[in-house]
This record gives C-alpha cells, sequence and structure tokens, in this order.
C-alpha cells in the first residue's frame, strides 16, 4: 500500500517500494504468515513486488542461459540427445521445457497441477503432456534417439516419481527441480495424496500439511541424491529444496551444488545478467524494433543473437509486450541510452521502462542461491543488496525496491530491485548511463571483493574503481 508521499528532488525515484523485510530474529514463515493475515504485510517474491514482472518470459532467458552453461560445461554446448528432468511448471518452473529445447534438449517436467500444463502447452512452452511415466519415457526416448528436442509434461508428484526412477535405475543425463519448495505451506504440494486433498488439507490442518510437505520434500531430494550416485549432473535450481530436506532430515542434502556456483557465478564476475525492457505502448512492434536495435549492438555475443531470435518466433507476451536477456557491463548503459534515443526520435511510438530480475550479480544476498559458497565465505552478508538500492536511488533510478525471502524463502534472502524509464528526453540518457552502469559495476565489485580473480581483471579492464583492492 502507499504509505505517503513526498517532495524530493528531479533524480529522485519517483516510487521506493520494500516487501517482507522482517528483523532478522522473527524473519520466520510463520511470523510472516500471522503478518500476512493482518494485512500488514505480503511476500512480494522478486520482480511482482517491484512492479516489473513479465510473466514466465521473465525466468525465461535465465534459465536458457543456465541450461546453456551446463551444456557447455558438460556436452559440449549442445543438449541434442540428452534427457533433463525436472518438476514444476509454475510461474518460475514453466520457463523450464522451452528452455531445454531450445538448447536441443528432452525434457520430462513433472507437475501436479494439471491446469499449470495445461498453460504451458497453450502457451506453446511445452510439446506434449500424459499423465503415465512409462509414456513420457517412451516419448523421451524416442526423440533423443531421433536427436530432437522435446519437451514433456508428466503429471504427478515429483515425490513420487523421482524416487522411483531411481529405484529403476532410469538415470537422465541432468536432474533439478523448480517446485516451490521454498514454501512448504502455500508452495509445495505433499505426495501420498490427490492434489485436491492436498489443497483441502492446507485449509483445514495447516500444521499437518505442512510436516507432510516436509516429508515429500525429504523423499524428493533423496531421489535427486540417489539419481546423481547412479551419474546423473544434479543441481539445485534456487528454490532452497536442498535446505528443506535438511531440516527433514536429509544430511546430506548439499551433496549436489547450486546452479549458481556451478554455472552461472562466472558470469556474474563480469556484471552480466538479466536486464528486461517493457513497452508501455503495448504495441508488439516496438519490441521487434527494439529486438533489432541488440542484434545490430552485439552481433558478436552468440548466445544472445541465438536468444532473441528464438525468443521471436516462440515467446508469447504476457501482459505489456516485453524481452529479456542477459546483458554485461558497457552493454546495459550502451543499450539503455540506444532505447532512448529510439524514443526520442519517434523509432519507438512511448517509453520504455527498464529493469531486471533480483537475481543479479550484486543485487543479492542469499546462500542458498546466488551466494552460494562464495569465496570467501560471505554468502549471508547482506550489505550488498542494500547498497545496490542506494546506488540505484543516488543514480537515478525511477523506482527502487528491497525485499526479503524471495525465491528462498523467510530468513534467507535479502535482495533489491532497480527499473529506470528511457523517455527520450537528454536527462533520462544521463540516469540511464548512471544507473545501468553502477548497478551492475556494483556486481564486479562485490565478486572482486569476494576474491575472485576473473572479478579482479574485468575491474581492472574496465576501469571499476575499486579504492581497497591492491590493499586485500
Amino acid at each position: 500500500k502507499p504509505v505517503g508521499v513526498m517532495k524530493t528532488h528531479l533524480w529522485s525515484p519517483r516510487v521506493l517500494i520494500a516487501n517482507s523485510n522482517i528483523v532478522p530474529e522473527w524473519a520466520t514463515w510463520e511470523n510472516f504468515n500471522e503478518l500476512d493475515k493482518q494485512g500488514l504485510m505480503m511476500y512480494g517474491q522478486m520482480t511482482a513486488g517491484s512492479w516489473i514482472y513479465i510473466g514466465t518470459q521473465g525466468i525465461l532467458q535465465g534459465t536458457f542461459e543456465t541450461f546453456a552453461a551446463a551444456a557447455k560445461q558438460h556436452y559440449n554446448s549442445d543438449l541434442t540427445g540428452k534427457l533433463v528432468v525436472t518438476a514444476g511448471l509454475g510461474g518460475m518452473g514453466g520457463a523450464q521445457p522451452l528452455s531445454v529445447t531450445m538448447n536441443n534438449g528432452v525434457v520430462i517436467c513433472i507437475e501436479i497441477d494439471k491446469t499449470r500444463i495445461q498453460r504451458r502447452l497453450e502457451t506453446k512452452y511445452l510439446n506434449v503432456a500424459t499423465e503415465s511415466l512409462e509414456e513420457a519415457l517412451r516419448l523421451a526416448k524416442d526423440a533423443q534417439n531421433k536427436k530432437m528436442p522435446l519437451s514433456i509434461g508428466l503429471e504427478g508428484n515429483a515425490a513420487d516419481i523421482v524416487p522411483k526412477l531411481a529405484k529403476a535405475s532410469i538415470v537422465p543425463d541432468m536432474i533439478t527441480d523448480q517446485t516451490s519448495a521454498h514454501d512448504e505451506l502455500d508452495g509445495y504440494i505433499p505426495n501420498n495424496m490427490l492434489y485436491e486433498d492436498a489443497i483441502e488439507l492446507r485449509k483445514s490442518n495447516p500444521k499437518k500439511y505442512i510436516k507432510e510437505s516436509f516429508r515429500s520434500m525429504a523423499e524428493h531430494c533423496q531421489g535427486i541424491l540417489d539419481l546423481k550416485a547412479q551419474g546423473a549432473i544434479a543441481f539445485d535450481y534456487g528454490n532452497n529444496l536442498r535446505g528443506q530436506a535438511k531440516k527433514a532430515g536429509i544430511k546430506n542434502a548439499f551433496d549436489f551444488p547450486g546452479f549458481v556456483p556451478a554455472y552461472i557465478r562466472d558470469l556474474f564476475c563480469e556484471g552480466k545478467g538479466p536486464f528486461r525492457w517493457v513497452a508501455l505502448s503495448g504495441k508488439k512492434e516496438d519490441i521487434y524494433k527494439t529486438d533489432e536495435k541488440i542484434l545490430e549492438l552485439f552481433p558478436e555475443d552468440q548466445t544472445l543473437t541465438r536468444w532473441i531470435k528464438m525468443a521471436r518466433e516462440q515467446v508469447q507476451f504476457q501482459g505489456l509486450p516485453s524481452r529479456i536477456c542477459w546483458l554485461g557491463y558497457n552493454q546495459r548503459a550502451k543499450f539503455g541510452v540506444a532505447l532512448n534515443q529510439m524514443v526520442s526520435s519517434g523509432e519507438l511510438s512511448a517509453p520504455i521502462v527498464i529493469g531486471r530480475d533480483h537475481l543479479d550479480c550484486g543485487s543479492v544476498a542469499s546462500p542458498y542461491r546466488e551466494t552460494e559458497a562464495m569465496k570467501d565465505g560471505s554468502d549471508a552478508i547482506s550489505d550488498w543488496p542494500l547498497l545496490n538500492a542506494l546506488a540505484s536511488s543516488s543514480s537515478g533510478a525511477t523506482w527502487v525496491s528491497i525485499h526479503h525471502g524471495g525465491g528462498v524463502g523467510m530468513g534467507l534472502s535479502v535482495h533489491a530491485g532497480q527499473v529506470i524509464c528511457a523517455d527520450g528526453t537528454p536527462e533520462m540518457e544521463k540516469r540511464l548511463k548512471a544507473v545501468l552502469t553502477n548497478d551492475p559495476g556494483l556486481g564486479i565489485i562485490r565478486h572482486a571483493d569476494a576474491g575472485y580473480d576473473y572479478a579482479i581483471d574485468k575491474a581492472n579492464e574496465w576501469g571499476v574503481d575499486i579504492p581497497m583492492l591492491d590493499k586485500q
């Protein structure tokens, strides 16, 4: 809710947002749920509470980027003929099937809610669906043999199906998960009961529901561990399944890595991360023009080029037309200024707002996800996202947000977001340069401060000013 209006100055943010921030000792789901019931708090997650949620495309590109990085590391940059098994087709997990097929792979996506499977079929993020594990495996094997990409939605509970695969020694090439495991009450669905019965239990007996969720997550995680032991490449996709399973008694839940240390950290060291923009005109033609501009500006970036071309063909807009890609330091400001000039010249019919996910190189502290296994042990230090929000505010962002608990749950993350509106004015060009340089710049600083040589090299190469760097 809006709590007040204050006079500031021309470069000040027009909106300051805070969501789900609780004093650490009280930062539990139990306390949050009580505050939420009283109407005193809301769960902002990351982009939704920051007014820059763009639907499944918002996570799609990052998921594409993750599977591309995994393919590069394990399979010579190509998932052709490889099988990925995962779960969750909600707002975040729904990006997985298309991300895998965009990397030429085959994927079985387990989902308990049939309406989510249907939604992904309708939006063409998913190719086919079945209620039968045997049928899903047959379809997958056929696609693998033909070396064709295919995504299969499998109706069922991952806590049943993943252990079943392990017991039968049916080992996929890769195994991960994007169910809402971070939220044991309103997210994860326990096994050993019908979906409808689970929803009813959630309302009638929340304590029992939570107990069943933890039991199920333990079984789910153990199944992943067992498949890893049989040769599958396993990684946690940032939903805190490992942390929840450890609470439930799986002592070695963290024997498989998170996706950031496994595949993304080097990108963070060069200030690379999610960059999204939205056409306020509501016209998809404006986004298509920006697609052409970004291809013109960065032709050497093959992953970016591949993504933009495929996204234009395969991604459906939700709400206002938008696009997302991953851009690095220097690239963000360069493209932001170009968008502003397109608005100024009339090439675009209305202003463009530019934002990002909170999952970025310098805007989050999340020991089970973005900052897992930092080189200097600074995983839990949340000064960095707070500095990020302060820097964005002082650099001229249009709105800035600070949230807690996104992605992994209460008590487990602090993160910041910024959005800036390219309105075509000379003043905004200056602000765009500042915001879109300082935002990723802090990510390089954060990783250089943690001792990553690659970040230090990039800071020196690009003139990122780190006064204490030589004294560390």
